[in-house]
């Protein structure tokens, strides 16, 4: 099975791509794209204007071959014009087993709270840099309207949303590539994100977290190393005990879970627990599978996970380091 590779190039400034909407992606067939011998330069001959580029990276093109490309893309960024190549290639890890399962509750106190009671804490990439970003959008507040200093101020704005943007994905990258390759399996919620951060008190705290990119990568990277990756439906994981099934109801600034039959223990340390249960409910599901405890029946809707499953087993976005 292939699957596909996304090395990115960064061009030099000096090229004047022509893009439909700001901050979007230009394809272009291969019929219109020639790499150059060192793969140093792109030229594209598409009659858009942009013609011969030099391209600048950690990425060593040589490394694949011209048949194994199958797209161009240009993309414009805050700090710059990148090419990506869309490449065909094994993406498969052979990994020996572990014997290890895990339950993994994410929260906002802290990045994700696991069955074996260990946690990762939060970085809270934005608001550790929102004082810059208030520097900046007064910066641009300041400037007049359609000026050279206000398009700069700007540029200047958007990149340090990219960096925040970069570190949160980073972040969730190295985890999720790290839980990954130590257990055969790892349950997880699958949380609506859409839905959540219609709470307004919460929205900032919740997209700052970045749920969502470490799913993705978890999911991801389960595929390339051969792991199952369980998403299981986060209803009543953090009420019910994981000691004897008894729902205690309990309001989100109570961190502790305290229950009838004397059981006590931390909230997301409990709620991980229940994540664990309810993955290994379901006994011989292998990939990626969407569980709900008020189905019928062993196999249950698999809808979001199919979608996330063909995104991943398509996509690669990795960085050279990894």
């Amino acid at each position: 099975m292939t699957s596909a590779k996304q090395p990115r190039s960064r061009v030099r400034e000096n090229s004047h791509a022509r893009f439909c909407k700001r901050g979007r992606g230009s394809d272009f067939p291969l019929d219109s794209t020639s790499l150059s011998k060192t793969r140093k330069q792109i030229n594209f001959t598409d009659k858009k204007g942009i013609g011969k580029l030099k391209l600048k990276g950690t990425w060593d093109l040589n490394f694949y071959q011209l048949e194994q490309i199958k797209r161009v893309r240009l993309v414009h960024r805050a700090d710059g014009y990148y090419v990506q190549f869309l490449i065909s290639a094994d993406n498969k890890v052979e990994s020996p087993p572990t014997g290890k399962t895990i339950g993994l509750d994410v929260g906002l106190k802290e990045f994700y709270t696991d069955s074996d009671g260990h946690s990762k804490p939060n970085p809270r990439f934005y608001r550790i840099g929102e004082k810059r970003l208030k520097f900046r959008q007064r910066r641009v507040s300041c400037k007049n309207k359609g000026s050279i200093n206000r398009k700069k101020a700007i540029n200047k704005l958007g990149r340090v949303h990219l960096k925040i943007s970069r570190q949160r994905e980073e972040h969730a990258k190295r985890l999720a590539r790290c839980v990954i390759q130590s257990h055969d399996l790892v349950a997880y919620e699958d949380l609506r994100i859409k839905n959540l951060v219609k709470n307004h008190c919460l929205a900032k705290s919740i997209n700052d977290v970045g749920w969502y990119q470490f799913r993705k990568w978890l999911e991801y990277f389960g595929v390339k190393f051969g792991r199952i990756t369980v998403a299981v439906n986060p209803a009543y994981t953090s009420q019910e005990c994981s000691n004897c099934g008894a729902v205690v109801k309990k309001s989100l600034s109570s961190r502790t879970h305290v229950c009838e039959c004397s059981f006590v223990m931390d909230r997301d340390w409990n709620a991980a627990i229940n994540i664990l249960k309810l993955a290994l409910s379901t006994v011989g599901h292998t990939g990626t599978w969407i569980l709900d405890p008020n189905a019928s029946g062993d196999s249950t809707s698999t809808h979001a996970g199919e979608i996330l499953y063909g995104q991943v087993e398509s996509t690669n976005e990795e960085s050279p380091h990894l």
